[in-house]
């Protein structure tokens, strides 16, 4: 049995009963995101502004799994290294804005 639990303008989540359990899998078109993300790959330089350098878009479904990791709290990285080495890991490229290492 597959039920809509939720659903927003990009996410939406199906509850399934599974061995009496209510398992909750979310999901999210991110197509949008990586687009942007490659456009501002492309016309992004390796110079670092002093103050702010705009290093990454991330989809809600991947900040779940970030939070699942511990490298996140909410919205908020609660591991600064790992978060870094997750960035940096070539699985995870589509997230960076910033052609460089983070």
């Amino acid at each position: 049995m597959k039920d809509l639990f939720s659903i927003s303008d990009t996410r939406y989540t199906v509850a399934t009963l599974q061995d009496d359990q209510i398992i909750l899998t979310t999901k999210q078109d991110v197509s949008d995101i990586v687009e942007a993300n490659k456009q501002q790959v492309n016309a992004a330089t390796k110079k670092v502004d002093s103050v702010m350098t705009h290093v990454a878009r991330i989809p809600n479904t991947v900040i779940d799994v970030l939070n699942k990791m511990g490298i996140m709290r909410g919205f908020m990285v609660t591991d600064e290294k790992r978060f870094k080495a997750w960035l940096n890991d070539p699985d995870n490229r589509v997230w960076r804005t910033y052609p460089g290492s983070v």
